[in-house]
């Protein structure tokens, strides 16, 4: 699959509906996965990454440190792999804006729901932290509100295992992140 469009069917299982978004790691796509019936969300990292040294695994040790975190203010996720030459991550899908929309949309939070977003993305971040994950790019893009007002942390496309000497991850020396 050189170019993913909404006619698209990822790994025979995942019926693409429409893009999301876009991030350094790839593209975001609102997809039904026809196996369970529901709604998910595909990352598919771009061919031209994939081609390059280290792309594909940074990609799949994404998905693995993701999939290890298991909270309810976290993305979930629920697969990796690749078909056809391409690589895919599926996650839970989010019915909701980015934090940088709301902001955008609203201007400042009242002080009690800016509460209430830090402290739940606090939560996520600990529980990242509790099972040896550093997030690393912590910004309004990567952290959605639902209108019930739960939030969801998602891209840990450059988080690290905090363990050290994990093969194939950054040290902490390491500059990479987004300049917000």
């Amino acid at each position: 699959m050189s170019q993913t469009t909404t006619t698209d069917i990822i790994a025979g299982r995942y019926r693409v509906a429409a893009r999301i978004g876009s991030g350094g790691m790839g593209e975001v796509f609102r997809a039904r996965d026809q196996v369970l019936g529901r709604t998910v969300a595909v990352k598919v990292l771009p061919q031209e990454l994939a081609a390059r040294p280290g792309f594909v695994e940074r990609f799949r040790a994404e998905a693995q440190a993701a999939a290890r975190l298991s909270h309810p203010n976290a993305v979930q996720v629920h697969d990796w792999g690749s078909s056809d030459g391409s690589y895919f991550m599926v996650m839970e899908y989010v019915r909701g804006r980015t934090l940088r929309e709301v902001l955008a949309a609203r201007g400042r939070l009242q002080p009690a729901q800016a509460a209430a977003v830090l402290s739940q993305l606090l939560a996520a971040l600990e529980a990242a932290h509790a099972s040896g994950l550093v997030h690393r790019d912590v910004k309004p893009e990567n952290v959605l509100l639902t209108a019930a007002g739960d939030v969801k942390v998602t891209d840990f496309g450059i988080s690290r295992m905090a363990e050290a000497g994990v093969p194939g991850q950054q040290t902490s020396s390491d500059l990479l992140g987004t300049a917000s």
